[in-house]
């Protein structure tokens, strides 16, 4: 009778421990409308902050979307890479792939005082990222999608894993696919995400090697880089040339015909379309703007999905540059 009791109890707690462990999986996913009652007027606040500042530059848009992609390769999308240094601490703002070029940290941090005034402690420094960067896309013209939250802000940052995770100009096609893989996205979903690079700009120091060295690129397209980007290291290494010279400053699939006509401006950009396994990708894109389009997005929101803190993990930062 006892052992039939005991067995009833250990059924008993097995069971309460399975429920409380689904719970927990599902306070984990993330979810469009997190915010809808804790913070109703979240996304509109964004909207309008992320419209003003690409409409001041066009730029703009594409650090705030690059930002947001470097977080996600460090360590999940957990806003590690706002954290500024101190002399206490490291964070991920002067790793190589970040010194230099990444911006838009005032933008986010702006955003993130209006927001902080409508509902004090409630939405992370990670969430507006990843929301302002959706933003950005949509005022230079690119597809809307729902973004998904309920993250929290890490309290640590590694510039370590800056260096190592954070796919690097110079990278093979080979070296791409894994990176991507390494963190759950696909070929596809590389290709897709590649396609960010018809917006914005990039400096000299970043395609020098290519302008000078390669032979797959179109010979007018580098003699034009060549103007604003002499050979000699330390020589206007931060002159800034367009990612997309047909269109910079709104979001097209003109990336992928540039890549057609060897006009990659990056190493990393023309190995996409370089007789190898992506190929019929690029082409595909190329082609049509609308599979590119719906492809981006389903990307953007699995890039999204890379190891958020969520329930208890992390915290809300009340300023995005430094842990509470």
């Amino acid at each position: 009778m006892a052992s039939t009791q005991l067995t009833a109890i250990l059924v008993f707690v097995v069971t309460l421990l399975l429920q409380g462990n689904n719970n927990n999986v599902v306070e984990a996913q993330l979810t469009t409308n997190f915010y809808s009652t804790t913070c109703p007027n979240l996304l509109s606040t964004v909207q309008s902050a992320v419209k003003s500042a690409v409409n001041s530059e066009a730029r703009m848009g594409t650090s705030i979307l690059r930002l947001f992609f470097h977080d996600c390769f460090v360590n999940g999308c957990d806003g590690s890479i706002l954290l500024d240094d101190t002399s206490s601490f490291t964070g991920e703002q002067n790793a190589a792939p970040n010194r230099n070029s990444a911006r838009g940290f005032n933008v986010i941090d702006n955003i993130k005082s209006a927001v902080e005034k409508a509902c004090p402690g409630v939405v992370s420094c990670a969430d507006i990222l990843a929301i302002a960067a959706r933003d950005s896309v949509v005022v230079l013209g690119g597809p809307n999608w729902n973004v998904k939250v309920g993250r929290r802000d890490a309290r640590t940052a590694s510039q370590a894993a800056a260096n190592s995770n954070i796919p690097a100009p110079t990278s093979s096609l080979s070296q791409l696919i894994s990176s991507f893989s390494a963190v759950g996205l696909s070929t596809r979903d590389m290709v897709a995400l590649s396609g960010a690079h018809t917006i914005g700009q990039s400096r000299c120091t970043n395609f020098r090697a290519r302008i000078y060295n390669e032979t797959n690129i179109n010979a007018a397209f580098a003699t034009t880089r060549q103007r604003t980007c002499p050979r000699a290291t330390g020589s206007g290494d931060g002159n800034l040339a367009p990612l997309d010279v047909t269109t910079a400053a709104s979001f097209d699939n003109n990336y992928f015909k540039n890549l057609m006509t060897q006009r990659g401006l990056l190493h990393s950009d023309q190995v996409l379309f370089n007789g190898g396994s992506t190929d019929s990708i690029v082409r595909g894109y190329s082609n049509n703007p609308s599979s590119f389009n719906s492809d981006f997005a389903a990307a953007m929101i699995k890039m999204g999905d890379i190891s958020p803190l969520t329930g208890s993990s992390g915290e809300i930062r009340k300023v995005c540059g430094r842990t509470n």
